[in-house]
């Protein structure tokens, strides 16, 4: 039996080296392919927009304050010189200041949601307060060049601010009256323009006579 030619056995080599070379191609094409799968980045989730109508995220607001409640107050300066009412309705307040002699002064003004309150009079006068935790008042007032610290607790009628306005025989009658808590009253009359001390009220309906007139001091409000 005759051995496979020279020709024969090239022809196997050229065979196999093309089997070979088609292998390699196929074998990198794919390769390739899985790689380049492989590099290439997943796409990136997009966030979703916030809803419409939606607000922004931010901290919650401090709680808002409500107004100062409605009360009357009534007390006397540190130096027991003189007293001091305060009514408080709707966040405002007016006040009075009497030494129950000659030093008199009505003020009024805005009460902060604070309870802090800066209340003006004529002449200059000034009073500045803070309200403590709806049971007393305690502050300052500025009036004829010096200056009173007072507290003001707060009162239940029939303690507190009073006022009575009227003529009697011609006279401008102006009068004012804080009623302390336990029943001492400081007031102030006023005729034409001259101050005294006041005549006492009953407190329970009001009424002081002068000159032989009966008035009625009401309760004040601002």
């Amino acid at each position: 039996m005759k051995r496979p030619g020279p020709l024969l056995t090239l022809l196997a080599g050229l065979l196999l080296a093309v089997f070979m070379l088609t292998l390699n191609a196929t074998t990198g094409t794919k390769n390739a392919s899985s790689s380049s799968q492989e590099s290439s980045p997943s796409a990136t989730p997009q966030a979703s927009p916030p809803p419409t109508g939606a607000p922004p995220s931010s901290s919650p607001p401090p709680p808002s304050r409500s107004a100062p409640p409605n009360a009357d107050y009534a007390g006397r300066t540190d130096d027991n010189s003189s007293a001091v009412a305060v009514s408080l309705r709707g966040g405002k307040a007016i006040a009075y200041f009497c030494d129950g002699r000659s030093k008199e002064s009505w003020l009024k003004g805005d009460v902060k949601d604070d309870g802090t309150m800066k209340l003006t009079g004529k002449n200059g006068a000034e009073l500045n307060g803070t309200l403590k935790d709806g049971s007393s008042i305690r502050g300052t007032v500025d009036l004829g060049g010096q200056r009173y610290a007072f507290t003001a607790d707060k009162a239940v009628r029939p303690s507190g601010l009073y006022r009575a306005t009227a003529t009697v025989r011609g006279a401008k009658l102006d009068g004012g009256w804080i009623v302390l808590p336990g029943g001492k009253q400081v007031g102030i009359l006023d005729r034409d323009g001259k101050p005294a001390a006041a005549p006492t009220i009953d407190p329970e309906s009001g009424t002081v006579t002068v000159d032989g007139q009966t008035l009625t001091a009401s309760p004040v409000t601002p």
